[in-house]
C-alpha cells in the first residue's frame, strides 16, 4: 500500500497500518468499497492479524468502517467528514461561517510536508511517563481540582526557560498557563478587545490567529511585511486596539522578523496592545522580539506544542502585572482551568533539564532536514525563493505572483504530497504565491526520498 510508506518508520506497525488505511479510505476508496479479507491483507502488509485487527478496532470506533460478522469490512465516511463538505448551515453565526468557508480550512492534519507539525516519533516519550507516574500519587490528590492560576513550580521554571532560551526577564507572577497558544490568543482578544475593534495583523498572516480574531467579532487589517523593505502603507484611519506579529521567526515566511520594521510599524498606528506569538520558536534569533516584561501594552504568547507534541496543549503567558489578575480571572469564569497532572509533569521536564536536551538535539535534526529540502527546492524551475535552513520546523517556497498555487496544493494533495497555498494567508494586493511546508513528520531516508518525489511533481507541474 502507497500510503504505508509514508507513514514515520519509528511508528509502531499497527499506527501505521491504522494511518495508512485511513489515508485511502479519505483519498482514494469510495464509500461502501468492500475491504479484501484480512487475511489478504495481512499477507500483502506482511503483518500479524492481531496487528491488523488493532488498527481495524481503532477505524471501526472512529466510523471509517463497518463490519458484519461473516459478512465483510466496507469502506465509510465518518459523519463528521460528510457534514464538513456540506456548505454550512443558517444556524451557525456569520463568524462561524467566515471561518468555515475560508479555503485554508481542512481536516488534514497530518502527512507529508504537513506545517506546524513537529517530529513526535523521536520525542522522549519514556521519560514523559515516568514523570507523569512520579506526580499521580495519593499525595497529589490536589492536582485533581481547578489549577487556580496556574502549578506555581511550572511558572517558575517556564520563567527560568525564558531566561535561558530567549533572554527573556520576568516574573513568575506574570505568567498565565494557557492550554497552548490558540487558547492564549482567544483570552487576549477577549479581554482587551470588543468586537468590531481593528486588530493589525501582518501579511502573509498565520492563519490560525486569523480565525481566532474572526471568531471573536474582531475587524482585521492586514499590512504586507518584505524583509527587504518592511511595511506596505496602511489605509484605513480607524484606531488600533491589538497588533499581533509571530515572534522572532517569521510564520509562515519562515525567516528572522525585524524588530526595526515592527517598531516603525507600531510607532505609526499606535496600537493599544502588542501581542508577539512565538510560534516559529528557534532559540538564535530572541533580539528580534519587540517583547518587554516591563511594558504595560506587551504581551508575549508561547506554547510547548512545537517544541514537544501538540497534543500537549499547553502554553503561557507573560503578561504586564496590571494584566494578570484580570486574564486569571476571566480565564477562570469563561474557560476554567485544569491539567494540573499535566502542568506538574511539564515543571519537572523543565526542572530536570529534560526539554532543554531534547530541544538540543531536534534542533541539529531540524536543520540538517532543512538543509535536504533547500537543497532539492532549489533546483525547481520556477521556484524563485527558497526560505534559508533553520531550527524550524517549518519552510516556505515562493513562485512567480502569476503561477496559482493554489492549483499546485491541490495537485500536490493528489499525490498525497500535503502542503498550504500561501496566497490563501495574503491580503488583498500581496501577490505572493508559494508553498508552505513542514519537515516535522519525515526524517533520514523517507525525508530524502519525499523531498526528491517532491521535487520532481513540482517540476513537472510547474512546467504544465
Amino acid at each position: 500500500m502507497e500510503y504505508l510508506s509514508l507513514q514515520p518508520e519509528r511508528l509502531g506497525k499497527s499506527v501505521r497500518i491504522e494511518q495508512a488505511l485511513r489515508l485511502a479510505i479519505v483519498h482514494d476508496w469510495p464509500e461502501g468499497s468492500r475491504l479484501p479479507s484480512h487475511r489478504t491483507l495481512c499477507s500483502h502488509l506482511g503483518v500479524a492479524r492481531d496487528t491488523l485487527a488493532q488498527a481495524m478496532r481503532t477505524l471501526i470506533e472512529e466510523g471509517y468502517i463497518i463490519t458484519g460478522q461473516g459478512q465483510g469490512t466496507w469502506t465509510r465516511r465518518p459523519a463528521t467528514s460528510r457534514q464538513a463538505l456540506q456548505p454550512a448551515t443558517a444556524q451557525l453565526s456569520s463568524r462561524a461561517n467566515a471561518i468555515l468557508q475560508t479555503p485554508s480550512a481542512s481536516a488534514i492534519q497530518s502527512g507529508a510536508f504537513m506545517p506546524g507539525i513537529p517530529d513526535i516519533t523521536q520525542f522522549p516519550m519514556a521519560k514523559w511517563r515516568e514523570l507523569y507516574a512520579s506526580v499521580t500519587v495519593p499525595r497529589n490528590a490536589l492536582l485533581l481540582s481547578y489549577s487556580g492560576g496556574g502549578y506555581g513550580p511550572l511558572k517558575r521554571a517556564i520563567r527560568d526557560f525564558l531566561w535561558r532560551w530567549r533572554r527573556v526577564a520576568c516574573d513568575s507572577d506574570q505568567i498565565i498557563i494557557t492550554d497552548g497558544t490558540h487558547h492564549g490568543i482567544e483570552l487576549c482578544a477577549l479581554a482587551l478587545s470588543d468586537v468590531g475593534d481593528h486588530v493589525l495583523m501582518e501579511s502573509p498572516c498565520y492563519w490560525g490567529a486569523h480565525n481566532i480574531f474572526t471568531a471573536v467579532g474582531a475587524t482585521v487589517e492586514r499590512v504586507a511585511w518584505h524583509p527587504e523593505t518592511g511595511h506596505s502603507q496602511r489605509h484605513s484611519p480607524r484606531p488600533i486596539q491589538l497588533a499581533y506579529f509571530t515572534g522572532s521567526h517569521h510564520y509562515p515566511l519562515s525567516i528572522p522578523t525585524s524588530r526595526l520594521h515592527r517598531q516603525a510599524l507600531c510607532d505609526k498606528v499606535k496600537p493599544r496592545y502588542v501581542l508577539e506569538d512565538d510560534y516559529e520558536f528557534t532559540g538564535t534569533d530572541s533580539t528580534n522580539l519587540m517583547f518587554n516584561s516591563r511594558s504595560e501594552q506587551h504581551v508575549l504568547i508561547g506554547s510547548f506544542s512545537k517544541l514537544m507534541f501538540p497534543g500537549l496543549r499547553l502554553g503561557y503567558l507573560v503578561a504586564p502585572h496590571g494584566l494578570v489578575d484580570s486574564l486569571n480571572r476571566l480565564r477562570s469564569e469563561v474557560f476554567r482551568e485544569g491539567r494540573l497532572l499535566d502542568q506538574a509533569t511539564l515543571a519537572q521536564f523543565l526542572a530536570e533539564g529534560v526539554l532543554d536536551t531534547w530541544y538540543r538535539r531536534i534542533q541539529r535534526d531540524y536543520l540538517a532536514r532543512q538543509q535536504v529540502m533547500h537543497d532539492q527546492l532549489v533546483q525547481v524551475p520556477g521556484v524563485i525563493d527558497v526560505s534559508p535552513p533553520s531550527h524550524s520546523i517549518s519552510l516556505c517556497l515562493q513562485f512567480s505572483p502569476e503561477i496559482d498555487d493554489q492549483r499546485i496544493a491541490r495537485k500536490l494533495l493528489q499525490s498525497h504530497l500535503i502542503t498550504r497555498p500561501l496566497s490563501l494567508v495574503c491580503a488583498e494586493g500581496d501577490y505572493r504565491r508559494g508553498l508552505i511546508l513542514g519537515i516535522g513528520m519525515l526524517s533520514g531516508r523517507t525525508l530524502t526520498a519525499e523531498a526528491l518525489r517532491l521535487r520532481h511533481t513540482l517540476s513537472r507541474l510547474l512546467a504544465s
